[in-house]
């Protein structure tokens, strides 16, 4: 009887492991008829002949061998072909020759050893199909945000645990310098990369990638995370500094001051996850001079030439503001490089007289802001620069209308000649 109990058991512990594993009942019903198949045919020679029946909800199996009906003596193979005396003592008592037999198999009479072999077999693709089920899991979440728990630590890198008990690797050179993890301690980082080599998958996890910063935004910003606001491009030097670019899908929201927080609610938390990485959210923008003139935040631009066919940029600035461009160690340049995909060049402008010059944002009350965003596209970023250039450059470049630009010049030489009055006036007063 202990040996009849061997095969539906085997059935139950199938099931409890489709539970576990979140293993669909069609791959369940499948595996194990593969897995029976593969024993009868070491068995029997061939498995084409044999029809098995499972009942997983019942936890039984039933197996049936198809045997041509051969006359009596005439038995060359006998598991493809019965005798008509054995057909017919076989339950089947009109069987005659040349149709087929159909004869149940009991597969516990087989003894242990078949058993024994069954079960190894089934282990053995349980064990693959688990493998292939992990892989395709964590495929498809390379980019996301997953949590661990520190289970393992050494020098170059550090065994997590997610709440599946799978292993998830972070090495040294994805964590953020500073990184330093206790066992037990839980921790967060993206799906880096995914491979399945000899079939044993090795997920790999990253506390350093962009995707890690647009993840946590995701997080903390509602806005993002409902598609109000979208992450256009993001730069990072891991645990120093990065730069963000969003953008609004709605005039409503200001797409900055939502990402940033009340007083810096939601960026504190990310930060406070990045070692105090220093984040830069700037209002992206099409127009590519304001973009860049963003991105080299705190900087100030004076102007810009662009090169769009090869992707490059010439800025020029007053001396003052060359090493707010570059920032400390490079890594404001590097960023802004990176975020807005153009190689950028900085030069000092010699030509210009910064004592008196205006930056063109300083005329937003009197100039409309697509106006002055036309001329910055342009690399008109002060009214000197503006004025220093022949209207119909202007004109060509900028494409706005004449009187338009009539308008700005006029209202940039009215700042100038209200600055002078003063001095002349004083002079006259000498005299």
């Amino acid at each position: 009887m202990a040996k009849k109990e061997e095969t539906p058991n085997m059935v139950e512990q199938f099931a409890e492991f489709k539970e576990l594993k979140n293993i669909d009942k069609t791959t369940m019903i499948s595996v194990l008829e593969e897995s029976f198949r593969n024993v009868l045919a070491k068995m029997f020679g061939t498995d084409e002949n044999l029809d098995v029946i499972l009942n997983p909800d019942k936890g039984d199996v039933q197996i049936f061998q198809n045997l041509q009906v051969v006359p009596d003596g005439a038995v060359e193979n006998p598991n493809l072909q019965i005798s008509l005396t054995d057909a017919r003592a076989d339950d089947d008592p009109e069987a005659e020759v040349g149709e087929e037999h159909s004869r149940e198999i009991i597969f516990e009479k087989f003894g242990r050893r078949a058993i024994l072999n069954l079960r190894q077999t089934l282990q053995s693709r349980i064990l693959d199909l688990q493998k292939e089920a992990i892989y395709n899991k964590f495929k498809d979440m390379e980019g996301e945000l997953i949590t661990g728990e520190v289970y393992q630590t050494w020098s170059r890198e550090t065994l997590l645990l997610d709440d599946d008990k799978n292993e998830l690797l972070l090495p040294k050179s994805e964590s953020i310098p500073g990184d330093y993890f206790r066992k037990g301690e839980t921790i967060r980082a993206v799906v880096s990369n995914v491979d399945n080599k000899n079939n044993n998958p090795k997920i790999t996890v990253s506390r350093v990638s962009e995707a890690f910063l647009r993840r946590l935004f995701e997080l903390e910003v509602p806005e993002i995370h409902d598609g109000l606001i979208s992450i256009r491009a993001v730069a990072r030097i891991p645990g120093e500094r990065a730069k963000i670019a969003v953008e609004s899908y709605d005039d409503r929201i200001d797409p900055v001051g939502a990402c940033v927080g009340v007083k810096g609610s939601r960026i504190h938390g990310i930060v406070r996850e990045l070692h105090n990485e220093n984040i830069d959210v700037i209002n992206y923008t099409s127009n590519t001079a304001l973009f860049i003139q963003r991105a080299l935040s705190p900087a100030h631009i004076s102007s810009i030439r662009l090169d769009e066919e090869n992707k490059k940029a010439e800025v020029f600035l007053r001396p003052e503001e060359v090493s707010l461009a570059i920032g400390k160690n490079g890594h404001n340049i590097k960023l802004a490089t990176e975020l807005t995909g153009y190689e950028i060049d900085v030069y000092r402008d010699t030509e210009m007289i910064y004592e008196d010059d205006i930056f063109l944002d300083d005329f937003r009350d009197e100039i409309e802001a697509w106006v002055i965003d036309a001329l910055k596209e342009c690399g008109c970023m002060t009214a000197k620069s503006v004025l220093n250039t022949p209207r119909d450059v202007l004109a060509e470049k900028s494409d706005l209308e004449e009187n338009t630009i009539d308008d700005v010049i006029e209202i940039l030489k009215r700042e100038y000649e209200e600055d002078e009055e003063p001095a002349d006036a004083a002079g006259e007063s000498d005299k």
